[in-house]
């Protein structure tokens, strides 16, 4: 009920009145079913961009600290709007916590429901597209669900008249279904997860025109990278290498 009212009754008008953001191919969103739904990343204001003019409820996943309220009113604020709008925890502290921190987007993704992921992790510190994780190939394999790649537009800030930073008409391009179904059960094959998660970053690519550069985002903004010369690690698009070898047993006939 509340997320209907906040996007509804005061995101969406909002958004609209002050961006006036357009979207091509939302008949490529599946009016049912669990679905993923992976974009890039380009500014803060993707998320609510994106959650606003899809049609139906979107859930991301936040770090689960911010559903704690322990840290004072705002702190308290934040985590009654995530409950409230119906979003799920994610246990980031890595490793296997981080898998079984996935748990309860799984669960939202087999009852049903559309869950929205930026591969990136982070926002892009220039304007291009980098490296994903592999989070969205596990979550697809996992729950057994397609993925819809989209690619947000034109969020980035603009220098506006007396120097105010503005955003001038973002738009979300939404592309088909990429389905992961033969791939099934390999979740915990680190190639099967790079070959899936590098597909889904390709369709991104192909949808918004980013140039691509094959390193983390974080490592660009906060890391090793700051600040350095990117060119080693430009490449034409996210992976291009052949799909994973299916297993013997699959040939056979047989089913894992």
């Amino acid at each position: 009920m509340w997320y209907q009212f906040f996007r509804s009754g005061l995101i969406r008008p909002i958004v609209r009145t002050l961006w006036h953001p357009w979207v091509v191919g939302e008949e490529n969103l599946p009016s049912t079913g669990g679905a993923v739904l992976a974009c890039n990343h380009i500014e803060y204001l993707d998320p609510v961009i994106v959650a606003a003019m899809i049609p139906r409820q979107l859930t991301y996943p936040a770090k689960k600290e911010l559903f704690q309220g322990d840290g004072g009113l705002r702190s308290k604020a934040v985590a009654w709007f995530l409950k409230a709008v119906d979003q799920v925890p994610l246990d980031r502290s890595g490793g296997r916590r981080s898998v079984e921190g996935m748990r309860p987007i799984l669960d939202r993704l087999r009852e049903g429901g559309m869950v929205g992921i930026f591969p990136e992790g982070t926002r892009s510190a220039d304007g291009e597209m980098f490296r994903g994780k592999t989070g969205v190939a596990r979550l697809a394999l996992m729950a057994g669900v397609p993925v819809i790649p989209a690619a947000v537009v034109g969020t980035g800030l603009v220098r506006g008249a007396f120097g105010i930073p503005k955003v001038v008409r973002p738009g979300i391009i939404i592309g088909k279904p990429l389905d992961f179904e033969e791939l099934r059960g390999r979740e915990e094959e680190a190639a099967v997860l790079r070959w899936v998660t590098n597909e889904v970053m390709d369709a991104i690519q192909q949808l918004g025109g980013q140039d691509y550069v094959d390193v983390y985002g974080f490592r660009v903004k906060y890391g090793n990278l700051k600040g350095k010369d990117l060119t080693p690690w430009r490449r034409p698009r996210p992976g291009g290498v052949p799909a994973p070898e299916p297993h013997q047993d699959r040939d056979a006939g047989g089913a894992r």
